[in-house]
């Protein structure tokens, strides 16, 4: 009877051990769910499991991730909160602020992450020094895409100058092609704003103004011709574009109904999915002047309860930094490797270039967070721009007034 409770007693503990041990854990909130992010996605689940790990995961569909925003203030107020969460930006540090973010410094460190992430982006992943997420990518936001064949045939060259895509849009005007796809939607009158900021203004003069929200800098002359640029650019599209997708934009360049769009190289997904090929049916560009905006992906870890879920913070943060699943997840999804070491071998010419330039900005000093896609400054901050920019180019408003507005709407959202 003894030697049978021994026995007994002996083979619970291994279950309750067992039990104990059950290896690392994530519930992952993301709002990846197009094909190419929900393929990519798969892979790093994948990766997970082959280490041991038991991947939940909580997709939340909507592309810019309000929903699954929605869904993450419910849990943490619930005393819930998943795993790992999909933010950048400054949300990250908002969700930090209020004391729920999990400290990774173990693991950045074991990874060398300082040395391989350009310090800009590594920045965006510490908490008051501590690492507390992990980059999946680098979007460069400043690009210009062109249709090859009615740059050609029009005798037209990429252009490198605001100038020159002034004369190159009123050429095409005036043989009856739209000069510019565009969408009228408020991220996307952001998108080409911030563009032609960056390259009027220069990097340092965008830094003052959409980081620092310097006074002098948004209510300056270079700033008035900012406006003044949105006007021609307001001039250029089609009479159609009120509330058009940008990748309904992305394939009127595409079909050669327009012949350029200014969008974040998620675009290029579209160019290749259709099995367009880069450098002979479509162009790509940064948008005149110099600097390179980035917009990044990362995974935030919250703090949780249980030995499992948190090596399965570790696992998770290792492997989404590792060069496998940096070249995997970037070459589905368009935009680069953060790592500055992943061979791009296997990457095409555009995604070559935003990597070389990325390198040159991040050694110069212009590598610098988009506003327009939440990476510079908190919501009612950018909120506040972005109203601004978009009144004005649906409107007859003058670029000084606009300034003005700009002025104020920065200062009452502080």
């Amino acid at each position: 009877m003894k030697s049978y409770l021994t026995c007994a007693a002996s083979t619970l503990a291994l279950v309750a051990s067992t039990a104990a041990f059950a290896g690392p854990e994530a519930e992952v909130l993301h709002y990846w769910t197009s094909g190419g992010e929900a393929k990519s996605v798969a892979v790093l689940q994948k990766e997970f499991a082959d280490n041991g790990g038991t991947w939940t995961d909580m997709p939340v569909a909507g592309g810019g991730g309000d929903a699954a925003m929605t869904a993450l203030r419910a849990r943490v107020l619930s005393g819930n909160a998943p795993t790992a969460v999909q933010l950048k930006g400054p949300a990250i540090q908002e969700w930090y602020e209020e004391g729920v973010l999990a400290d990774i410094s173990a693991v950045a460190e074991a990874n060398n992450w300082a040395d391989v992430l350009p310090e800009s982006i590594a920045g965006h992943m510490k908490c008051e020094g501590t690492w507390c997420a992990a980059p999946v990518n680098v979007h460069r936001v400043d690009w210009i895409w062109a249709n090859s064949d009615v740059l050609s045939s029009n005798g037209i060259e990429m252009p490198k100058t605001w100038d020159e895509f002034n004369a190159a849009a009123a050429k095409l005007q005036a043989a009856g092609i739209i000069p510019l796809a565009h969408g009228g939607q408020a991220w996307q009158d952001a998108t080409v704003f911030e563009a032609v900021a960056l390259g009027i203004l220069g990097a340092d003069g965008f830094r003052k103004a959409f980081v620092d929200l310097d006074k002098e800098t948004l209510t300056s002359d270079a700033m008035v011709a900012v406006f003044d640029q949105m006007r021609k650019m307001r001039g250029f599209v089609d009479p159609n574009f009120s509330g058009r997708d940008w990748n309904l934009a992305t394939a009127m360049v595409m079909n050669g109904e327009a012949a350029f769009q200014i969008m974040g190289d998620w675009a290029k997904g579209e160019f290749m999915a259709a099995g367009k090929v880069p450098g002979d049916d479509f162009l790509c560009m940064s948008t005149p002047g110099e600097g390179f905006l980035y917009n990044v992906d990362s995974f935030a870890m919250f703090s949780v309860d249980g030995e499992e879920k948190r090596q399965g913070q570790d696992l998770l943060a290792k492997l989404v930094v590792g060069q496998n699943f940096q070249k995997v997840f970037n070459l589905n999804k368009g935009s680069i490797p953060a790592r500055t070491d992943v061979s791009l071998d296997e990457f095409d010419s555009c995604a070559v270039l935003s990597a070389d330039d990325m390198a040159a900005s991040s050694a110069g000093g212009s590598l610098l967070p988009s506003y327009a896609h939440g990476m510079a400054l908190r919501g009612a901050q950018s909120g506040a721009i972005t109203d601004v920019v978009t009144a004005h180019f649906n409107s007859d408003m003058s670029s000084a007034d606009a300034v003005q507005q700009l002025a104020t709407a920065v200062a009452n959202s502080m």
